[in-house]
């Protein structure tokens, strides 16, 4: 989200100004931080790496949290996929109701899916959803200040069982990006005139923007199957997460009008219509939903693979060796959001009804950083 983007970008600001250089193999260890005084080029560096044994539990007892995002004061608005609720979590504090949104309609996959917070929300107030209703998955956005007025910005997309997508993002650039699944039709991905299997952005008000790549359309690219990840890196390229049919699940680089070749590619195809992923799991480890990048590392919450993939990005624009966190730990994770105060936040999916919950599931954890 912008909020985790601006203070990545001033990081490396920051770092250009003192001569510090971020490279993309993972943060680099202090030998002993207690004995060392603050360095600032030591803050960059350590940027994006977490303690992930000492997690804390910012709400327990929810049903399927799927959205999350930060409101300026540092709490988060997270969306209960099953209820069509939006709460408020804080730590040490108990959940408090926002909102019910009007329309949401269960069922499979579907129901109250992505949240965005808007950039400019200090000024307008604004939040945006993503849901399934009875006809359709649509966008809309309402206001803190009178959330029982839900304003639809974007209608009409194709809505089934699976294959929903749902996560909506704002980008380094404004615009409200979204990742529509192909809702079980896979000839709708190669079509420019479905807004399916697609990645879609649109101004706030749903509005096509005139950079768009395919004129008088939302389509930012095509040739996907379920995105349910998209997060920005430090130099501002949009990476999404992708899941594959039965061999690989993705993680693309995503450019203007790019076509990523399902359901003709899964995986690499090394074939020059199309464009290969960065990074490819097996469907067994991964099953990919929310991302978010901090310094130069992507995380991605696996549900099938129930754990936290830890990415190194290089400064040439490739990807490390993925690293697994809390393998099994907390079972199916679904978002994961770099949140104002310095903590990586995940939430479980145990409740979607692929999993095994435990008594207090579904959760909201947050990680400190090292």
């Amino acid at each position: 989200m912008v909020v985790f983007v601006v203070r990545v970008r001033l990081m490396i600001v920051a770092a250009t100004t003192m001569g510090v250089a971020l490279t993309g193999g993972g943060a680099a260890a202090l030998a002993d931080p207690a004995q060392q005084a603050p360095r600032p080029s030591a803050t960059v560096e350590a940027l994006g790496d977490f303690d992930f044994t000492r997690p804390q539990v910012v709400a327990s007892n929810l049903t399927v949290p799927w959205g999350m995002d930060f409101l300026p004061d540092g709490s988060a608005l997270v969306a209960q996929r099953n209820s069509g609720q939006v709460v408020r979590v804080r730590p040490g504090q108990a959940p408090t109701p926002v909102t019910q949104i009007a329309g949401v309609a269960p069922g499979g996959e579907g129901g109250l899916l992505g949240l965005a917070v808007s950039p400019t929300h200090a000024q307008d107030g604004y939040v945006y959803v993503y849901f399934t209703t009875s006809t359709d998955n649509r966008i809309a956005r309402f206001r803190l200040s009178t959330p029982q007025t839900q304003q639809p910005i974007l209608t009409g997309l194709a809505k089934a069982s699976i294959h929903n997508g749902g996560r909506i993002a704002f980008g380094p650039d404004g615009m409200l990006y979204a990742g529509v699944g192909d809702a079980g039709q896979t000839s709708t991905s190669q079509n420019l005139q479905s807004r399916n299997g697609k990645i879609l952005r649109m101004r706030p008000d749903g509005t096509v923007p005139t950079d768009n790549p395919f004129a008088g359309s939302l389509v930012y690219s095509l040739g996907h199957r379920n995105v349910q990840g998209l997060t920005w890196d430090a130099q501002g390229r949009l990476l999404a997460t992708e899941f594959g049919q039965n061999s690989w699940d993705e993680v693309n680089v995503i450019v203007r009008g790019g076509n990523y070749g399902w359901p003709i590619v899964e995986g690499r195809a090394n074939d020059s219509r199309f464009r290969d992923p960065l990074v490819v799991w097996s469907t067994s480890q991964a099953s990919p939903s929310g991302a978010a990048v901090v310094g130069n590392r992507l995380y991605v919450a696996a549900l099938r693979g129930t754990r936290l993939w830890n990415v190194p990005l290089t400064t040439s624009g490739g990807a490390g060796t993925p690293v697994a966190e809390l393998v099994g730990t907390y079972g199916r994770l679904r978002t994961v959001e770099y949140g104002p105060d310095g903590y990586l936040w995940v939430t479980t999916s145990n409740r979607d009804g692929r999993g095994s919950p435990a008594a207090t599931d579904d959760r909201v954890l947050r990680f400190p950083p090292r």
